[in-house]
């Protein structure tokens, strides 16, 4: 097989669930999931976002905020889905489903998928947001210079960041969580590498993926660090509710960003994208071969890679070329 090293952007993205990855292409998503009893589940739907129809998407820097959301949405929809499989004693209800019910009027799933959102997002403002700036302050009792505390914050929002991933990567379902994620990775760098979609050709690919979502949040906290380095206010309370309220503006500016990155190679944007990738080895792992069947059958639920491999590279695909024996150079 010819080997071609010039990558083509393919569009499609995803995220790794519970023993499973959801991809998406355009409007429609497919969930695949490896269920107990080692067969593949597979769901197709399809997402239009909260924005869907609007001009907005196409003004920069705004869409990145309805991207946001929409990522957010979908995960943990997903997530959910996959969760079903995994679940203990389900139909045996307990008094928190029944009280679930009554609050929720029999609509369960969104119910929790809201008050998920709501609490995850909590969390993540307490812990990457408002935590750092506390222990910034802390600091600036001993340091007379604003802008050295504001480059402190940021440093230590980044090293927050890196030890949680770092605590939960030492869990058993989180491992699993961050193979699938690799999986992911490795089929989208498969094909946009114009290479046949087989289980062997997706494990020699690479891992790492420059429109990776891990990539996107290590942008928002570098981002904040140049925004947050410009304001000054001396009410302690302003500073943390304009934090919270330029999310939107650094989750659109990193959206760019990534998208930028995503589909151009130049020097700059590798040098960009670098810190990107170097988070991503900690946030993907090495799959195995059951992982990423279970990834192709979700690619193969909404992209025809055979068409796209013909569109971009110029070639057709036969029985011939998805041998398992057929020779693939692996990437760096």
């Amino acid at each position: 097989m010819r080997k071609r090293r010039v990558r083509h952007y393919s569009g499609i993205g995803g995220q790794a669930v519970l023993e499973g990855v959801m991809m998406k292409n355009k409007d429609m998503y497919a969930v695949a999931v490896r269920k107990p009893n080692n067969e593949i589940e597979i769901e197709i739907d399809e997402y239009h976002g909260v924005a869907y129809g609007s001009k907005l998407l196409n003004i920069p820097f705004i869409r990145g905020i309805f991207v946001f959301i929409d990522s957010m949405i979908l995960g943990l929809k997903s997530l959910n889905y996959s969760s079903s499989f995994y679940e203990e004693d389900k139909d045996k209800p307990t008094k928190l489903d029944e009280g679930l019910e009554q609050v929720s009027n029999g609509h369960e799933d969104t119910f929790l998928m809201i008050l998920t959102t709501l609490i995850s997002f909590v969390f993540a403002i307490a812990l990457f947001m408002v935590l750092p700036y506390a222990l910034s302050e802390l600091l600036a009792g001993y340091i007379r210079n604003t802008s050295l505390v504001a480059i402190i914050e940021g440093v230590l929002r980044i090293l927050i960041f890196v030890l949680y991933i770092l605590l939960i990567s030492r869990m058993k379902d989180i491992k699993r969580l961050f193979q699938y994620h690799g999986a992911e990775h490795k089929c989208i760098n498969c094909i946009e590498k114009g290479r046949p979609l087989t289980v062997k050709n997706v494990m020699k690919s690479s891992r790492l993926h420059k429109r990776c979502g891990s990539s996107f949040i290590l942008f928002v906290m570098l981002i904040s660090i140049i925004l947050f380095f410009f304001i000054r206010i001396d009410s302690y309370l302003w500073r943390v509710v304009i934090r919270i309220l330029l999310i939107p503006v650094i989750s659109g500016i990193s959206y760019e960003i990534i998208r930028l990155a995503g589909k151009t190679d130049f020097i700059l944007v590798r040098i960009i994208s670098a810190p990107g990738l170097w988070l991503q080895r900690l946030t993907t792992k090495e799959p195995d071969a059951s992982m990423v069947e279970v990834a192709i059958k979700s690619v193969e639920a909404v992209f025809d890679w055979k068409e796209y491999l013909k569109d971009s590279f110029g070639y057709e695909i036969d029985d011939s070329w998805l041998r398992d024996d057929e020779p693939v150079e692996e990437d760096e």
